[in-house]
């Protein structure tokens, strides 16, 4: 696995940012770069939020705040979120998935009708109901710190689409059952938990492993849903004065927080809910490398077959071209 590019591209990304986050902050501080306005020659040509130059490479926000500073402090919450959202799911639908194919059986189908209606509701509305009154800041300000509400955001995400993943696991189950081995098994006397341990997990290891994946990538659009519902990770920090209130902001510079409280600057200053976006683009197509990788360190026949495909082109003959090999293949002498 380690000595796959895909792999090793897609865990350099993710692991420069999450080191470029807490390296940022242990050298500036928690509190980005703070600029007002640009001045030349003593007179002030543009103020915030300041467009991408070199001293500010992706500009500032409209409060003056150094954007790139934002992003690299945000870095570390939005990842290891995704990774906890996706790793504590797993953790709980794995074992459920493997209790339901096997002990609940009987069940099994009812269950998988219930779950498939639950992928035509939307999941961040859901997400939404149930986070708001944890992650939105009340009057007197929140009772809870910051890691308290990402541990609960956490722990919620997680167990949202549970039912699903651990369907999904018990079908696949379900079907490995069936195979003679199996069945072989069975009739030597092979309980249901060796079953589990000695052939079910061996065999849906990798397809484990790209599920993890998928729901971590599946985590980072939710995270950019309820971004632009203002319910960012960690808390939305909410001004509540009526005269002069400055709109939800995100209090972990996280990336679904900076590109939904920015959105509505996509017409005026349109890198300040773009870079975020680029950022969360970024983080999905390194966890996608990492998937790609990992499979192509599990399965080197298919790696192989693909290479041997690529180096072996098609040979084009037109009709002339295969009328004459033909006649020449007909005027060889036959071996003696």
């Amino acid at each position: 696995m380690w000595k796959q590019p895909y792999f090793l591209i897609g865990f350099s990304i993710l692991a420069f940012f999450l080191v470029g986050s807490f390296v940022y902050e242990w050298i500036f501080g928690n509190v980005p770069r703070q600029i007002y306005y640009v001045t030349e020659n003593g007179r002030a040509v543009e103020g915030a939020p300041i467009s991408p130059s070199w001293q500010y490479p992706l500009g500032t926000d409209q409060y003056g705040y150094d954007l790139l500073g934002k992003l690299m402090l945000g870095a570390k919450y939005t990842i290891l979120a995704a990774l906890a959202v996706a790793a504590l799911r797993m953790l709980i639908a794995v074992p459920a998935g493997y209790i339901l194919g096997t002990y609940l059986g009987k069940h099994r189908k009812w269950l998988s009708s219930f779950a498939d209606s639950m992928h035509y509701i939307p999941l961040t509305l859901f997400a939404a109901y149930v986070l708001a009154p944890v992650l939105w800041m009340p009057p007197e300000g929140f009772s809870t710190t910051l890691w308290e509400r990402i541990a609960i955001q956490v722990v919620m995400m997680a167990l949202l689409t549970v039912p699903i993943v651990s369907i999904l696991i018990a079908n696949e189950a379900a079907l490995l059952l069936d195979k003679e081995y199996i069945l072989a098994a069975k009739t030597l006397g092979a309980g249901s938990s060796r079953i589990i341990r000695k052939h079910l997990y061996p065999q849906m290891r990798e397809k484990i492993a790209v599920l993890y994946g998928q729901q971590v990538m599946e985590t980072f659009i939710v995270l950019a849903h309820l971004g632009l519902l203002n319910l960012f990770l960690g808390g939305t920090k909410v001004s509540y004065d009526p005269w002069f209130g400055d709109p939800p902001m995100s209090i972990s510079y996280e990336w679904a927080g900076l590109f939904g409280s920015t959105f509505r600057y996509l017409q005026g200053a349109p890198w300040l809910p773009l870079m975020p976006v680029l950022f969360i683009g970024l983080a999905i197509f390194a966890v996608s490398l990492m998937m790609e990788g990992y499979l192509r360190s599990k399965q080197p026949k298919l790696q192989k077959t693909r290479q041997a495909a690529q180096e072996d082109p098609l040979v084009e003959w037109d009709r002339q071209q295969l009328r004459e090999k033909m006649v020449r293949l007909k005027n060889e002498d036959p071996p003696k």
